[in-house]
């Protein structure tokens, strides 16, 4: 099996439908399996993929698990050299897997790599980052990019091109791709799980830092492509609750990889952030 495809899903049936069938009609000479980790949907997910797509290896959830957890379940069912983690409001041109796999053969060190995400205009989605800095995720915090947008440019990288080929720190989860072989080599272990800590955000930032600290590296492939809609999977979580996996999953991160000081200026900094989110509200809705 060349290629294992594993989609997290909640609550996104006609964006996943969308998905499969985009999948299916792909084109290339390889071979794939596609894993749909259902995390508890209402909206009649899992019937649509039984009815129209049984050639899916469905995973049908009991409770929402998270995108790591969820992503591992179907990640330890998987038989490809190559595993793609795929969000359910993707959908993939007739070329992108295999542009996607030819590029990730020929680039060894490349145990993680992705392609160029567009939207429904086609134009180029801007999704790489730097790994996260204290200062940045900080601003991030404090909501001072609403006021400075430009103090954000070194993390957002805004000089970043998109039409070459480079390595870079990290890619975006949407269109994740793993060598799964090189991984094994290189960790000895059995396979490329997701840190289970983390319920949504920040997972695939610290995969790729795990991938550094094994000494291989991250690529950015613009040969492929891939239509991003952009957020449509967390659609159906409320603003409240998705800016508290936000914050858990940022503070995690740096409890994880930074010193401990700045998990805690940065975990005593978020009522401060919350303040100001409120009084921007408020002085819009005055406006």
């Amino acid at each position: 099996m060349d290629l294992s495809i594993v989609i997290v899903s909640y609550n996104v049936k006609e964006k996943l439908r969308a998905n499969l069938k985009a999948l299916f009609a792909s084109q290339g000479d390889f071979s794939f399996e596609v894993f749909v980790v259902d995390n508890a949907s209402v909206d009649g997910s899992s019937e649509m993929i039984e009815k129209n797509f049984p050639q899916v290896k469905l995973i049908k959830n009991s409770e929402n698990l998270g995108f790591s957890k969820a992503n591992n379940i179907a990640i330890k069912k998987s038989a490809g050299d190559f595993i793609l983690l795929l969000n359910p409001d993707m959908q993939v041109f007739s070329d992108t897997l295999e542009k996607s796999l030819i590029f990730a053969k020929k680039n060894v060190k490349a145990v993680v790599s992705s392609c160029c995400l567009v939207d429904e205009r086609n134009e180029i989605i801007k999704h790489i980052r730097r790994f996260p800095k204290f200062f940045d995720q900080l601003m991030i915090i404090l909501k001072i990019p609403h006021i400075f947008p430009k103090v954000l440019n070194k993390y957002l990288i805004n000089n970043f091109n998109y039409n070459q080929s480079q390595k870079v720190d990290s890619v975006r989860g949407s269109f994740f791709m793993i060598n799964k072989k090189a991984y094994q080599s290189l960790s000895q272990r059995d396979l490329p799980l997701l840190d289970e800590r983390y319920f949504v955000w920040f997972e695939e930032v610290d995969f790729c830092r795990q991938i550094y600290k094994l000494g291989a590296e991250v690529w950015y492939n613009p040969d492929a492509k891939c239509l991003d809609y952009v957020g449509q999977s967390f659609s159906a979580l409320k603003r409240g609750k998705a800016q508290r996996y936000f914050r858990d999953s940022m503070l995690k991160y740096f409890q994880k990889w930074e010193p401990a000081w700045q998990y805690y200026f940065l975990k005593f900094s978020w009522p401060i952030g919350i303040f100001f989110t409120l009084l921007f509200s408020f002085k819009s809705k005055k406006i």
